[in-house]
């Protein structure tokens, strides 16, 4: 298999789709070659077909995602197609897809099947998305809507961009907004939601001119330092971002954010030894730490994802135990993640464990049955199923 990544989509089971449009109206009767009519128009353009819809869900205020984001396209009013966001936010919606359906629900719970669809090789025509928008459902958050209308794809792809979501009322650790302020001058403190607003926004260069204001005021505000962070690598600043980043861990050990922030910079360049040593400072403040069971992740912060960075570090360094062990504690936490199973399904075919691996491969099937790299996994189903029959002696 090739490189784990932080992110794979699980399509969502939906209802069986609408009735089929009626046919067309019968053709015009043949004409002899090379006639043609008087009032004859020049053919149509050729239409545009949109396969997948991508982007990212975010937080409007840089706190984490909660586990579980659901990402759903709405047409006319009804839903027509859910997937969930991954651990970092990114979501791909396959669209003419069997999961390409409208959703059925009742109040005795969801009926739904499934049928082929007729596009589900090309995608379907642009013009069908003109009356649908996409939203986020995220416990605890709103989310805007986001018009398809006025997007236009690429090779068959539709960047919707970053739908940010707000927080319902006060936030969970309101503690920490309240250490955002604590002891900072009022100068600082206005630089400093000047460039939060500015952010919400998606004017990211604003932003990051507020939060620089306000270090300069207050060179020890680590909350700025962060944010500041954070900017810079929407701005595709990375050296810059992992200054900040460094800078607010400096000055606030307690400040889990800017680890996380440095653990998902190292995981992008595939420096594995940064991102063990970014991830070990989080992980040694986990609450979750004795968790036996499966869970939903009720803290700001998001343990799981850094539980994921840490397992695929350990992987890349042949560490499979310990990689093993983080896995299984990001899958506590992340429920329905299907890379996770990804993970574990290589861990284990390195420990030579191939039947377990052939089951975690399976469930990522499941989960992501439209996964770009399904038959990519499916071969490496049959090239594990092979091995096992090897281990055990069977023919």
């Amino acid at each position: 298999m090739g490189m784990v990544m932080p992110f794979a989509y699980a399509q969502k089971p939906s209802g069986p789709p609408p009735p089929a449009n009626p046919p067309s109206s019968p053709g015009s009767p043949a004409r002899s070659a090379g006639s043609l009519p008087t009032n004859a128009q020049p053919p149509d353009a050729p239409e545009d077909f949109v396969l997948y819809l991508t982007g990212t869900v975010a937080t409007n205020d840089g706190s984490n995602l909660p586990t579980n984001v659901i990402v759903e396209r709405v047409c006319n009013a009804k839903v027509r197609q859910q997937v969930y966001a991954g651990p970092d936010g990114g979501f791909s919606m396959q669209l003419g897809s069997i999961t390409d359906t409208t959703l059925d629900a009742t109040a005795e719970g969801s009926s739904q099947t499934a049928v082929p669809n007729q596009f589900s090789e090309t995608g379907i025509p642009r013009r069908m998305l003109d009356n649908c928008d996409l939203t986020a459902s995220a416990s605890g958050f709103e989310s805007p809507t986001i018009s398809l209308v006025e997007l236009d794809p690429s090779n068959k792809v539709l960047e919707v961009g970053t739908i940010r979501v707000r927080r319902r009322g006060k936030v969970d650790g309101a503690t920490l907004n309240a250490a955002a302020y604590k002891g900072v001058p009022k100068d600082a403190i206005a630089a400093y939601e000047k460039g939060l607003e500015a952010d919400q926004k998606g004017k990211f260069a604003s932003a990051q001119s507020h939060f620089q204001k306000a270090v300069e005021i207050h060179p020890t505000y680590a909350y700025a330092w962060f944010q500041l962070g954070r900017v810079l690598r929407e701005e595709n600043d990375k050296a810059g971002a992992r200054k900040a980043f460094q800078r607010a861990a400096s000055i606030d050990e307690k400040l889990l954010a800017p680890h996380l922030g440095l653990a998902s910079l190292a995981f992008e360049d595939e420096n594995w030894k940064e991102v063990l040593d970014s991830t070990s400072p989080i992980l040694e403040r986990d609450p979750f730490k004795t968790l036996t069971g499966y869970t939903v992740e009720l803290e700001p912060f998001n343990y799981g994802e850094t539980y994921y960075y840490n397992a695929v570090a350990h992987y890349q360094l042949s560490q499979f135990e310990a990689a093993e062990k983080s896995a299984r504690k990001a899958e506590q936490l992340l429920a329905r993640s299907p890379q996770l199973h990804i993970l574990l399904g290589e861990i284990l075919a390195r420990k030579k464990d191939y039947a377990s691996a052939v089951s975690e491969l399976k469930t990522y099937l499941e989960l992501d049955p439209h996964a770009k790299d399904a038959d990519q996994v499916r071969g490496r189903i049959a090239e594990l199923e092979r091995l096992s029959k090897v281990a055990t002696g069977s023919s």
